[in-house]
């Protein structure tokens, strides 16, 4: 019985001791939690900080200041290392203000926008020109402010244009000094598209990721639709996940945020971080 006991007690501090260190590129997405975060935010936070994050990415709170969210971050250990901000906010100078006091506030190293505006499905050339001007005029000013501008594709940027597709309008058309890309594997993947094959296409403009997998039998889509209950647990669905992260590694992306939008988030999550952190512990460099 004596044994017994001590083997459990030795079996829980070695995966607390596990927990404790997940190295800082493995973050969460808090988008992940937000039903939670709805009614109790200090108790998923300390969740989160028992998953065994850092850092995260997340927006403003709900009824509360930039500041007040850094304050009650630090209060679990975790560090914003990267925010949202609406593309409006971007193309409006004094909305643009605010989102680099907000993202200072947070103490935020990357501003991502998730979404271009648009007609319904309807994604056309002149949605990425415009696109193309405000990222390089938002990311210059941000550049001035010490912070990096990215953008989140979501599937529809994938549709045919000339010898390839709008997206790579969009990356050939704005300057990386001022702007780049978080790659969100779930919306690659969704179009048809391979993510290991864009890394390995522009491996200079990817910085941060979204881990996410889908289920093996989910359907292709282009406009940037999908049922959330599709995501799985990563390593168990349709992504190539050995291949996504030997291109990552090799292109040196910073963070690499899990991002469950499932109703299964809380007892997803962990099982996520026990397969990516194989391939980011420091045995693994």
């Amino acid at each position: 019985m004596k044994k017994a006991i001590f083997a459990l007690l030795l079996s829980t501090s070695v995966a607390a001791g596990l927990s404790a260190q997940l190295p800082d590129a493995l973050g969460v997405q808090l988008y992940s939690f937000r039903e939670q975060l709805k009614t109790d935010v200090p108790g998923t936070l300390q969740k989160v900080k028992n998953m065994g994050f850092r850092t995260v990415e997340t927006s403003v709170f709900k009824d509360m200041s930039a500041a007040g969210a850094k304050k009650l971050l630090d209060q679990y250990g975790l560090k914003a290392v990267s925010t949202g901000a609406d593309f409006n906010e971007l193309s409006d100078p004094e909305k643009l203000a605010a989102v680099i006091q907000n993202a200072k506030a947070l103490g935020s190293e990357f501003v991502v926008c998730y979404w271009i505006p648009h007609q319904g499905d309807d994604f056309t050339i002149e949605d990425v020109k415009k696109a193309v001007t405000v990222f390089n005029a938002a990311g210059k000013t941000l550049k001035k402010n010490k912070l990096k501008l990215l953008y989140h594709p979501h599937g529809f940027e994938f549709r045919p244009y000339g010898d390839g597709v709008l997206f790579d309008y969009l990356v050939q058309n704005t300057r990386s000094r001022y702007f780049n890309f978080e790659m969100d594997i779930y919306w690659i993947k969704s179009p048809g598209q391979d993510p290991a094959a864009w890394l390995r296409k522009y491996p200079k403009r990817w910085k941060t990721m979204h881990m996410k997998d889908q289920k093996k039998d989910t359907p292709g889509d282009q406009n940037g639709h999908s049922d959330v209950e599709w995501n799985v647990v990563v390593g168990t669905g349709n992504q190539d996940m050995p291949a996504v992260m030997r291109e990552a590694k090799k292109i040196g992306i910073r963070y690499y945020f899990i991002e469950d939008e499932s109703s299964r988030s809380i007892e997803q999550v962990p099982k996520s971080v026990e397969y990516l952190n194989k391939f980011l512990s420091p045995e693994k460099k």
